[in-house]
């Protein structure tokens, strides 16, 4: 799938992102144009055109993809994101339970070794004019 053909997100799964986003020390911050969630510079929730994605440690990740709907999140054909997996819709129906989902996504980031932020580009210098 070209990025050209990538579809916002509903407003409707925003308002749930945002509905069970924990908050502090968690930051959100656009992933390929789609809220996503980050702690220590690492994602470990976001959407991506119809789809919530939850970064689960391997435990948790097998038992929610025990769950009908659920699957590996794959951006495009052939690329799967491993760690991730696409929320199925019974619980982005029930945000309470859903909630618990992401807080062992936020616990497995912040497992994660954390990421340096990256600096910031220097302008380039202009050439003088001669």
């Amino acid at each position: 799938m070209e990025k050209g053909s990538w579809r916002k997100a509903p407003p409707e799964l925003v308002e749930v992102f945002e509905s069970v986003f924990p908050g502090p020390p968690a930051v959100t911050h656009p992933m390929f144009g789609y809220p996503a969630g980050f702690v220590n510079g690492n994602m470990f929730m976001g959407l991506f055109q119809e789809e919530m994605n939850l970064r689960l440690g391997p435990a948790d990740r097998a038992e929610l993809l025990q769950m009908e709907g659920a699957a590996v999140f794959e951006p495009m054909s052939g690329r799967p994101m491993t760690e991730y997996v696409r929320v199925p819709p019974s619980l982005l129906a029930d945000p309470a339970v859903l909630e618990g989902w992401v807080a062992k996504a936020l616990e497995f980031g912040a497992s994660l070794p954390p990421k340096a932020a990256k600096a910031k580009a220097k302008p380039k210098a202009k050439a003088k004019p001669r």
